[in-house]
């Protein structure tokens, strides 16, 4: 563990840094006050995927989209009871 003064961090914060990626350190103030620098990993982002190759156009990706959207939800004419609004608001 690394003990640093506020001035030094401050001079040094890069250096900070990259030392709390290997052991903790801690700045120091004036008054007494004690700070805990933790290096921590940032989780992934599920939506970051690898890109693909691929000779589909944006065309045909969009009417990839469109046909699979077809007969999803085509409307019957009689409102089911869930998806009744409130008239005359």
């Amino acid at each position: 563990m690394k003990v640093y003064t506020y001035s030094e961090a401050r001079q040094k914060f890069s250096m900070v840094l990259d030392i709390a990626k290997l052991e903790d350190v801690i700045i120091k103030r004036r008054g007494g006050e004690t700070f805990k620098v933790v290096f921590t990993k940032s989780p992934k982002s599920p939506f970051d995927v690898a890109g693909i190759k691929t000779k589909a156009t944006t065309r045909d990706i969009l009417n990839a989209v469109k046909e699979s959207r077809v007969g999803v939800a085509e409307p019957t004419g009689q409102p089911d009871s869930k998806s009744r609004r409130f008239e005359g608001c």
